[in-house]
């Protein structure tokens, strides 16, 4: 499988600006309250002047209708994420669990959507950003799943459905996936090396930041001569036996990874 390189959104960071945040893969969902209570002390803490958040942010998102609901927990992460906008810039990425995030979401938060891919220009320096989905060129079956669910038709109809159908259909997409990774042919793609090169040179760039794979690294990218790096987001969890949650965090020092929960 080949994937052509795309178009690039870019973000000319102001001058400003000291250091910037990228985190991904949250997974934010009722049953986790405490990744949920770390993500808000995280936006509290936080000093960067802006924070890019590059994709499943939530677990799962029904619809931006969702935050219209009482008490709904969309609705009260987006009042954090809407308090945090307000003392700074803060950037979302579509990723596969949260594609159907849309302007309500938006406006209701102020947050600025961000294309996957975009580069940011920081610090003299190109960086491509990515929740990385659609370079796991690998899991095939996934990829057939992302060009559909990507579709804006696809789209609009599954949003004609009322919220409680939609909400069902999420918490049986949850279990698929939770039984899915207890299953001995459990097949998860990493980022297809070509491809990541592919962009990053389209993009002019020497580095490409992303998330989706829960696989937090630092590699070392060649091919045809050229060399760059890949740069892994690492994923949210404060219940596993390991507790993770992590900062990537950009400045004129250079990348640096930020550990918020103890070793």
């Amino acid at each position: 499988m080949t994937l052509a390189a795309p178009s690039f959104q870019e973000i000319i960071a102001p001058g400003e600006w000291r250091s910037v945040e990228f985190v991904s893969d949250l997974h934010l969902q009722r049953e986790e309250p405490e990744t949920v209570a770390a993500f808000a002390r995280y936006l509290q803490a936080s000093r960067a002047d802006a924070i890019f958040m590059l994709g499943d942010l939530f677990e799962v998102w029904v619809g931006d209708d969702s935050l219209d609901e009482a008490g709904s927990f969309e609705a009260e992460c987006c009042a954090l994420i809407a308090d945090a906008a307000q003392r700074q810039p803060l950037f979302f990425m579509h990723g596969n669990r949260d594609f159907l995030v849309g302007s309500h979401f938006e406006k209701s938060t102020g947050v600025q959507l961000l294309a996957d891919p975009a580069v940011l220009v920081f610090a003299g320096e190109r960086w491509l950003l990515s929740h990385g989905d659609a370079l796991c060129l690998d899991d095939v079956e996934y990829q057939k799943f992302r060009a559909m669910a990507r579709d804006p038709q696809w789209q609009a109809q599954l949003l004609t459905l009322p919220l409680a159908a939609r909400r069902a259909q999420g918490r049986s997409a949850r279990a698929q996936s939770e039984a899915r990774k207890h299953s001995p042919e459990a097949f998860y793609g990493d980022v297809d090396t070509k491809a990541a090169l592919q962009w990053l040179g389209a993009a002019r760039s020497q580095t490409l930041i992303h998330g989706h794979t829960h696989r937090p690294a630092d590699h070392v990218l060649t091919g045809d001569g050229t060399q760059a790096r890949r740069v892994v987001l690492s994923d949210w969890d404060l219940t596993a036996d390991k507790p993770r949650a992590e900062v990537l965090r950009l400045s004129d020092k250079g990348l640096e990874r930020v550990r918020l929960v103890p070793m």
